[in-house]
């Protein structure tokens, strides 16, 4: 084969290697911009499906935020003895059981707003605690103690409240 010839397989088979090449591309570029919209489906179906149980969720924890916030906790639950450590223990055991049941909520939220639900729940034992180390002498006096001494400060659970609604208005 002559220089001729080797120049003229050449010209030949450039615009057949340019023409793979860049149909090569653009097929790897399509495949790789189906496989994105495939995906972008596939995770728009996938919240669509979980929205509900994420507000759901939210939900149980607003409620859970009202349960104990300190004047809601102290009417609903009423001493069961004159006796003002088990009224602070009737409290506490009330906030950690609606705590445990809500304990699966935690996988639906960041846990940033899961701390700021569990910070609340320990400031309102706190709060509950520190008011029945007063000079009170009976379960009644306790509950007056423990709404007076709430009463000017803002509760901790309706700062996680308002933490909670603000990252559900995130989820938008």
């Amino acid at each position: 084969m002559t220089g001729d010839g080797i120049f003229q397989l050449f010209a030949y088979l450039l615009p057949a290697v340019v023409t793979g090449a860049v149909a090569f591309y653009f097929f790897r570029l399509h495949t790789r911009n189906e496989e994105g919209r495939r995906r972008f489906l596939l995770q728009k179906e996938s919240q669509k499906n979980a929205l509900p149980i994420r507000l759901q969720a939210y939900e149980r924890l607003a409620l859970f935020l009202e349960r104990i916030s300190i004047p809601s906790l102290v009417v609903r639950v009423a001493p069961k003895s004159a006796d003002k450590n088990d009224y602070e223990n009737l409290l506490v055991r009330h906030i950690e059981n609606e705590f445990e049941h809500n304990l699966s909520q935690q996988i639906y939220m960041t846990d940033e707003c899961w701390n700021v639900i569990k910070a609340a729940k320990n400031a309102t034992i706190q709060a509950i605690r520190r008011s029945g180390m007063s000079s009170s002498d009976s379960a009644e006096k306790l509950r007056e103690d423990i709404l007076n001494d709430t009463m000017d400060k803002p509760s901790p659970s309706a700062t996680a409240l308002s933490y909670v609604k603000k990252e559900i208005g995130e989820l938008w």
